[in-house]
């Protein structure tokens, strides 16, 4: 029976972008999903907060959808959570750590009462109709990630989740390489893999050389120490926090997110802070700077970010001065170069010492390098092979990559969102699509925000707009008053007085050509308007705004 029923693989983000992951995996009547990440907006979404996947096959089969299962508590793998259990309210699977950050989220969101969260560890097993889910520890750049093993009679799927090959993490457990192997010895019909750094050669330096730096730094710096790293990254707070306690120092928590996340860390226990380490931003002031580390979100440069409010002297706490070392503790998501640089260049002119990438070994990646992307493909021994987690460059190497270590180009799958993998025991193919997109969240609108309205904030970015108000006569049709026109990023009025005045007369003009010919349609009557105005400003400008008539009747 099992070997006629296909199994289903249809990501619905995380393939050619970063961020966003969502992979649904079906069987039958059952449909499980793995991850529910967001992205952040590129540079052309005017005004957009976050990016969602679009979930309307979800909608569509949502009695086959049974749970939401999470490899770790990264925003591009959690983020979307809140905005996707409002439509569809399924049990979600994940580690202590993972689900801490998850119930922060749904707090903010007023979802917490509502959602069935599960908590589960590493070696667990949990059942979903004919599919299994085993759940395999692994090392990433955020405490208690997990590998997923889903079991079902079709054949075996894993997939790595983010991962890298750490023998000395922080916390000691190291990644379950034996578990991988075992399962390489079982038989796997497909596996998914992390493809975000397989264009590095070698291996991903441990956090514990981080470690090593931070050393090197505390034993040099005489004034504050500002550290800025990703919320997330658990192990590198913890680090700081010990250089901290050795050298006598106290260490001050800055960032809403950092707060939050260092809140449920040592709550949960994944944090071990010494007593009388820890203090209250409020009382830096109460110590010397030599005594004060501060750590800090902001390593990506974000606009309204603790440091980069500290750079500009807009922090309410904390302000950059001369002697103070500035460690930022990352390296920029790819898009975020200028901004990182912005920020970097701007702390050097308020007389900070600042160490980033370039100049020392103040960051290591969370994702797997080749060498140990070759380890797991060696370990594992999939029959077939879809690269996951990555811009379309990366999928492509990382199959390329899986070709090298002997396995056919046939059955490698370079998908997009949306496409539909079948698999059955000794068989794989793409099948068709499904919907799959982005959905756009703008302040509390989920997705009413489109290409349209995109391509219109674009407008009026690049533009301005120009408001044309007249008042007609209801009855003959004739102008009352007006037009009056007002401008808005087109050009500075009285500075243009003349190019306005004229722009008047030509409404009058159209207007005039109307009434003759007794249009009394409006729409016809602003097209006209849009139409002469738009041709004159080109002619005298060679900008089009974005022209707005409005037409009063009385």
């Amino acid at each position: 029976m099992g070997k006629k029923e296909k199994l289903k693989i249809i990501p619905l983000g995380g393939l050619g972008e970063i961020g966003k992951n969502m992979t649904v995996i079906e069987y039958k009547n059952d449909i499980i999903v793995i991850d529910c990440g967001l992205m952040f907006p590129e540079e052309e979404m005017l005004g957009i907060d976050i990016v969602i996947p679009d979930i309307t096959y979800l909608l569509k089969n949502k009695d086959k959808f049974h749970a939401i299962v999470l490899t770790h508590g990264h925003e591009d793998h959690i983020g979307a959570l809140p905005y996707i259990l409002k439509q569809i309210n399924v049990p979600v699977y994940g580690t202590r750590l993972t689900l801490g950050l998850v119930e922060n989220k749904l707090k903010e969101h007023g979802l917490l009462k509502d959602v069935d969260l599960k908590c589960i560890k590493a070696k667990d097993v949990i059942r979903n109709g004919e599919m299994s889910v085993e759940f395999i520890k692994t090392s990433h750049s955020i405490a208690d990630s997990v590998a997923l093993a889903i079991h079902t009679p079709a054949g075996t799927v894993v997939h790595t989740g983010d991962f890298k090959v750490d023998f000395t993490p922080i916390d000691g457990d190291v990644i379950d390489l034996a578990r991988f192997a075992e399962l390489g010895k079982e038989g796997v019909l497909l596996m998914m893999a992390d493809s975000t750094n397989v264009e590095r050669p070698g291996y991903t330096m441990s956090e514990r050389t981080v470690g090593q730096t931070f050393q090197n730094i505390f034993k040099q710096a005489k004034g504050r120490i500002i550290v800025a790293t990703f919320a997330s990254n658990i192990h590198r707070v913890q680090q700081i926090i010990n250089e901290a306690d050795d050298y006598g120092k106290k260490v001050a928590i800055s960032g809403r997110s950092m707060v939050n996340v260092v809140d449920v860390a040592y709550e949960l226990g994944y944090l071990n802070i010494p007593e009388g380490v820890l203090i209250d931003i409020d009382d830096i002031d109460k110590y010397s700077n030599s005594e004060i580390v501060i750590i800090t979100t902001g390593s990506q440069g974000e606009a309204m970010s603790a440091l980069v409010r500290m750079s500009t002297s807009e922090h309410k706490k904390v302000n950059i001065i001369p002697g103070d070392m500035v460690v930022i503790s990352a390296s920029p998501i790819p898009g975020n170069e200028k901004l990182v640089s912005r920020v970097i260049n701007q702390l050097f002119k308020k007389g900070a010492d600042v160490i980033y990438e370039d100049l020392a070994d103040v960051h290591v990646s969370g994702h797997a390098c080749q060498e140990e992307l070759k380890l797991i493909h060696t370990l594992v021994k999939p029959e077939f092979f879809l690269p996951v987690h990555g811009e379309f460059r990366h999928l492509k190497q990382h199959g390329q990559l899986a070709q090298k270590l002997g396995m056919n180009e046939e059955n490698i799958f370079l998908m997009e969102n949306g496409a539909v993998l079948e698999l059955s025991h000794k068989n794989a193919k793409i099948t068709g699509s499904v919907t799959a997109g982005q959905v756009l969240v703008d302040g509390l609108g989920v997705g009413d925000v489109g290409n349209i309205v995109l391509r219109d904030r674009k407008h009026l970015s690049q533009d301005g707009i120009l408001t044309v108000v007249v008042t007609i006569s209801k009855e003959t049709g004739g102008v009352i008053a007006g037009p009056d026109i007002i401008s808005r990023g087109f050009v500075y009025v009285r500075e243009s007085e003349d190019l306005m005045e004229q722009a008047k007369e030509i409404v009058k003009e159209a207007l005039v050509k109307c009434e003759e010919r007794q249009v009394t349609d409006w729409a016809t009557i602003k097209n006209n308007i849009k139409d002469s105005l738009r041709s004159y400003l080109y002619e005298k400008t060679k900008r089009k705004p974005m022209i707005l008539p409005i037409i009063m009747e009385i």
